[in-house]
């Protein structure tokens, strides 16, 4: 069936930056690579808006098997854009492979570079081009000595590794007869290729939460101040945040409460130091803990540990103690943040 340029635009604006025109398109490793990268980065899926209609007919000359006489031993033409995304690819899967593989033993050896390797070949496999992942893997395995330990590593080797799939490109070859185009297994084997790239990395985010959190909050808390002078866009940012958290409610059945999503806004938003983790230690509460509650427990606890109502030798310092904790927290809260 004729693929049509229409459908492609519309899944293009719909769910572009995960690949799903490509999926349509039956432009597998180019789906595969949009899902790992977000539309390679948004700038790739911003691009297509004027490659489509070249993407669709492409897909309708494959149908109508026009590949079988194109001459396969021709070398297609050299692309900057296809070199400048293999070596950014291979530098993303490289990062990626840092964070969340770099205890596995040998890993400048040979897991860092296999992954780099793997990067820039599936860039080279997009469209109906392809190159030899043999020599692309040796290439990086070869480089990868002269960096061992750099962080920085990956930017050499995916150099390399670009430049010798470049050497090495050819056109695809046809599919041989019969071979399976259905939905369903394609979409399988994009889905295993998709969680082998991302069960490294959520490994490592839920293996490190409390690390995670301060850089997710961090980030969050630095994107919005970018529009302190603008506060209408700043809201539309918060209300975007909250979105996940809405249909979370939606699904569950859950009320949608002002003040639960506000505390957990402000957990995100704000990193506590250590001298107001300690402080909560201090008059026993948690981090999520409100205005209210901190308010509550410090009565209490001045109470309880008050000189003239406590014979205790400790009770003044700890009644000290208390109140510089009270007084540590009151500061942090008192500038609310939302209003």
């Amino acid at each position: 069936m004729a693929k049509s340029v229409m459908v492609a635009y519309v899944l293009w604006a719909m769910g572009g930056p995960l690949g799903l025109h490509h999926v349509y398109l039956g432009r597998d490793s180019h789906a595969l690579l949009w899902m790992l990268t977000l539309g390679g980065f948004g700038f790739g899926w911003v691009r297509e808006f004027i490659r489509i209609p070249a993407y669709v007919g492409e897909a309708n000359q494959e149908a109508e098997k026009d590949r079988k006489t194109r001459p396969t031993r021709v070398l297609p033409p050299v692309s900057p854009v296809r070199f400048v995304g293999q070596v950014f690819v291979g530098i993303y899967f490289g990062t990626v492979a840092l964070i969340g593989l770099n205890s596995l033993s040998l890993f400048y050896l040979i897991v860092l570079p296999l992954c780099v390797g793997a990067g820039v070949h599936l860039v080279s496999c997009i469209g109906q081009q392809t190159s030899d992942l043999r020599k692309t893997l040796t290439t990086c395995l070869i480089t990868s000595p002269i960096f061992y330990g750099s962080s920085l590593s990956p930017l050499p080797i995916s150099l390399a590794a670009s430049v010798t799939a470049a050497s090495h490109r050819r056109h695809r070859p046809p599919p041989p007869p019969g071979s399976s185009q259905k939905l369903g297994p394609r979409i399988y084997r994009l889905g295993l290729a998709w969680l082998a790239f991302s069960a490294p990395l959520g490994y490592c985010i839920f293996h490190n939460t409390t690390a995670t959190l301060y850089y997710l909050s961090d980030c969050v808390a630095a994107l919005l101040d970018m529009f302190w002078f603008l506060p209408w866009l700043r809201n539309v940012f918060e209300y975007i945040l909250l979105m996940p958290y809405r249909l979370l409610c939606v699904i569950t059945g859950g009320g949608y409460y002002e003040d639960a999503w506000r505390r957990m806004l402000e957990i995100l938003l704000k990193d506590y130091t250590e001298k107001e983790k300690e402080a909560l230690r201090v008059l026993s509460l948690e981090i999520e803990a409100s205005l209210e509650d901190i308010t509550r427990s410090y009565r209490e606890l001045a109470k309880t540990w008050h000189p003239d109502h406590n014979p205790s030798k400790d009770a003044e310092a700890m009644f000290v103690k208390i109140n510089e904790a009270y007084e540590i927290l009151l500061r942090r809260h008192k500038p609310q943040k939302f209003k």
